[in-house]
């Protein structure tokens, strides 16, 4: 099946490399193979500057840009570098948007983070809430920085008609996630250690926090489908959430993990690391509602594949 919407434009694809960016770029493809993909590399094109984002766009002559790149880790990742992750995002983010803007680019698709929510929204998340307080403390320079690119995607269109869309994903998993103890997010962190735990015979794994607070997972592939449904069918800044509808503690999802690994040994919960935000659960009404789209890979199914993923890839990948 060949997505007219495609034909003849040239995308560029920031992080297409990436996690998230692979799988978009695969599914892209999928829907088009003649389109162009430009993806600028980040040893190639330095995006936290000026003239490098301006080469970018003069190489690739783009008229489409989806802007999946960012700096961004776990829990761990974020408290040890706020300077960073505020710094990164905002200036690769803030620039982006103004060179697409003269260079006449057509339409521009923004990736946020469920980061920007306040710390204590009220479940589920709605759009509307994203200004209603500051965001979780170990996540709020991320959050923040991301969340400033939607005002800038509202006053450029406001301004000058600038047609960008803004997009809020809920937590990622799947195959090709980063499985970096010291970078990763809790799904390819449990995992690692319950395979690793599991073949030495280790009787416990630790886990970080208290296991209470809850989250809510969006499967990788249908997080690009997302974003190819919302550039297609939706031209409005305002804020749209991608989420599964399904809410798990993260005790439940430790455990549900160790049984899908066979790790049959104990969890301890190490109460000196934080917990994060108390609970992440989205609506996500106004995706159905403005572009037709919903998640479709339940969550077993998709842990299941994430698993399977990384034992056949992980030698590679620890290297």
């Amino acid at each position: 099946m060949t997505y007219d919407y495609w034909t003849d434009k040239t995308v560029m694809v920031t992080g297409g490399a990436g996690f998230l960016g692979s799988h978009f770029v695969e599914e892209l493809r999928h829907r088009n193979d003649a389109v162009e993909i430009f993806v600028p590399r980040s040893d190639e094109y330095d995006l936290r500057n000026r003239d490098e984002i301006q080469r970018a766009f003069e190489d690739s002559g783009a008229d489409t840009v989806i802007h999946l790149a960012a700096t961004v880790g776990g829990i761990g990742a974020n408290a040890a570098n706020p300077g960073r992750y505020f710094y990164d995002n905002a200036i690769m983010g803030v620039e982006l948007l103004e060179q697409a803007r003269q260079y006449g680019v057509d339409k521009f698709s923004i990736l946020g983070t469920i980061c920007a929510y306040p710390k204590h929204t009220e479940v589920p998340f709605s759009e509307e809430d994203l200004f209603d307080g500051y965001p979780e403390e170990t996540n709020a320079p991320y959050g923040i920085a991301k969340k400033a690119l939607l005002t800038q995607s509202k006053a450029y269109r406001e301004q000058w008609g600038f047609n960008s869309i803004y997009l809020l994903p809920v937590n990622l998993y799947g195959p090709r996630d980063d499985f970096d103890l010291e970078t990763s997010h809790v799904i390819p962190a449990i995992i690692r250690k319950c395979i690793e735990a599991r073949e030495r015979g280790d009787d416990t794994i630790t886990a970080w926090g208290t296991g209470e607070p809850t989250r809510e997972f969006l499967y990788v592939e249908d997080a690009a489908d997302g974003i190819l449904d919302a550039t297609e069918r939706y031209d409005s800044s305002d804020p749209v959430n991608l989420g599964s509808g399904e809410e798990i503690s993260i005790r439940g999802l430790v455990n549900m993990i160790a049984e899908m690994t066979d790790f049959g040994g104990d969890i301890e919960w190490d109460t000196s690391k934080p917990d994060g935000q108390p609970r992440r659960k989205l609506d996500t009404s106004r995706a159905k509602t403005r572009f037709d789209w919903e998640a479709s890979t339940r969550f077993r199914e998709g842990l299941k594949e994430t698993i399977e993923w990384y034992e056949a890839n992980r030698d590679d990948l620890h290297e």
